[in-house]
């Protein structure tokens, strides 16, 4: 199983961004009030139970934590989505999607390396 952590604060999502030169992280960005984000967390949930990866998965409340998530904008340089999810090597983001896009397969694919580099979003 996948380790699982949330971000609230400038310090955590720090530290998170130094630990992404050990080993790969995901970052899923999440609306606790929206429908897509909703079913895009049940993906991300799914992917925590059964991966074998050693990746450690973040999440961030987008609402609750808006300057966090501004934060992840600016130093990684992708645009705000959400639902987002992004993953991350060596402070670098080596893949992201967002809404339909985010599903179990895609995260798996990315770690493996199969998808496009970028955003897959429809």
């Amino acid at each position: 199983m996948a380790e699982f952590k949330e971000i609230s604060s400038s310090q955590m999502l720090s530290d998170v961004l130094n630990e992404s030169c050990q080993r790969k992280i995901v970052i899923f960005k999440h609306s606790t009030t929206c429908p897509v984000s909703a079913r895009a967390w049940s993906e991300v949930q799914n992917f925590i139970s059964e991966s074998t990866n050693e990746v450690l998965v973040t999440m961030i409340k987008v609402i609750e934590s808006r300057p966090v998530s501004n934060q992840v904008a600016e130093e990684l340089g992708i645009k705000h989505q959400s639902p987002q999810v992004l993953l991350v090597s060596d402070r670098q983001v080596l893949w992201n999607a967002s809404h339909q896009s985010v599903t179990e397969s895609n995260i798996i694919k990315a770690l493996e390396g199969e998808s496009q580099p970028f955003n897959i979003s429809l």
